[in-house]
């Protein structure tokens, strides 16, 4: 695989193709391989694999998978962000006959989440390379850019969603991660898209963000300082309080994207490292999420989505070898707020 530069956010220009490679929205990821062992007295999670989705594309020297999102039917939604033109850059997988379909491809988009709204029901995109957040249709059709421009006179790069229960996006803006500089933010955009809100700013390159299990609140990861935020809401969905939750032991992994289920634990994604990372609530370190030793050329778990109603998790696992999913059990049930983000 072409190694990425130390801040790897790539535009390749040839023969007029646009080809975007993000590493997670991360920085450059240590060697591919199998897990190390646990940094702590956590318990271990064993995943299993389901299926490869993806191979090394060509065009832009690697595949990474994230935005794992349930569809109410039970269909789960993945993005590959680096995929080029004409190969899917959004796939439909039915995880119980381990099929996969292409959804959507386009010749610009860099999409590093996939969420549904509660409002319209449409499939909600963050196109990291261009500042803009797109809608499709379930199928993939009818496709339309619900925002772009400016936030407070600066272009987002818009990583990861998540939606409120009355269907408000909330948008982690990872401003400022080529330069190394804290300019992260978390944006609100109204589910109209006509009143955008900077809730928090001054953050080291943010990533994933999710709700609480009672929505009082987001969770938020700082890719760059290796941290979960805590960003207090108040009624309206303003910015209420915001505080240092938890520090990450990533070694040489940095913090990707979270889910949280309907016990309030977070399941945080790692870059550079095929885990995730369990923690209660109160910050405590619960369990790690490790693939198969055996299993090699996989470097990164971005991100993972727990079943509605149920603790069968799914995480999107990539590297050299490939893009894959991968499945364990969650510690709780899943909700709306359990699909990475």
């Amino acid at each position: 695989m072409r190694r990425l530069p130390p801040r790897p956010l790539a535009a390749l220009a040839t023969a007029g193709l646009l080809a975007i490679a993000i590493a997670g929205c991360g920085t450059e990821p240590g060697a591919s391989g199998g897990p190390s062992a646990p940094g702590s007295a956590t318990g271990a999670i064993r995943a299993q694999k389901v299926m490869q989705l993806t191979r090394t594309h060509e065009e832009t020297g690697m595949t990474l998978l994230e935005g794992p999102s349930f569809h109410p039917d039970g269909g789960l939604y993945v993005v590959d962000v680096t995929a080029p033109p004409g190969k899917p850059k959004v796939m439909r997988v039915d995880v119980r006959r381990k099929t996969v379909r292409a959804v959507h491809t386009d010749g610009r988009g860099a999409y590093t989440s996939a969420q549904f709204s509660p409002y319209d029901g449409r499939l909600y995109l963050t196109d990291y390379a261009h500042g803009e957040i797109v809608s499709l249709a379930p199928d993939g059709g009818d496709p339309r850019t619900f925002f772009a421009g400016e936030v407070d006179g600066a272009r987002m790069n818009p990583d990861d969603i998540a939606f409120d229960e009355e269907g408000h996006l909330y948008v982690s803006d990872s401003r400022g991660l080529s330069e190394g500089a804290a300019h992260g933010r978390v944006v609100r955009i109204d589910r109209d898209g006509g009143k955008v809100t900077v809730l928090a700013s001054g953050l080291a390159a943010t990533n994933g963000i999710s709700f609480d299990e009672a929505y009082r609140g987001l969770w938020i990861s700082e890719l760059t300082e290796n941290r979960i935020s805590y960003l207090r809401l108040g009624e309206s969905g303003e910015a209420a309080s915001r505080h240092t939750a938890i520090r990450v032991d990533g070694g040489i992994a940095q913090t990707d994207s979270i889910a949280v289920d309907a016990d309030g634990n977070l399941y945080q994604g790692l870059h550079g490292r095929p885990a995730i990372v369990v923690y209660d609530r109160h910050g405590e370190r619960l369990a790690t999420v490790e693939i198969p030793a055996r299993a090699e050329g996989l470097d990164s778990a971005t991100n993972v989505a727990i079943t509605p109603g149920g603790t069968k998790a799914y995480m999107t696992v990539s590297g050299p070898g490939g893009g894959y999913l991968y499945t364990f059990d969650a510690l709780g049930n899943g909700t709306r707020q359990s699909n990475g983000g």
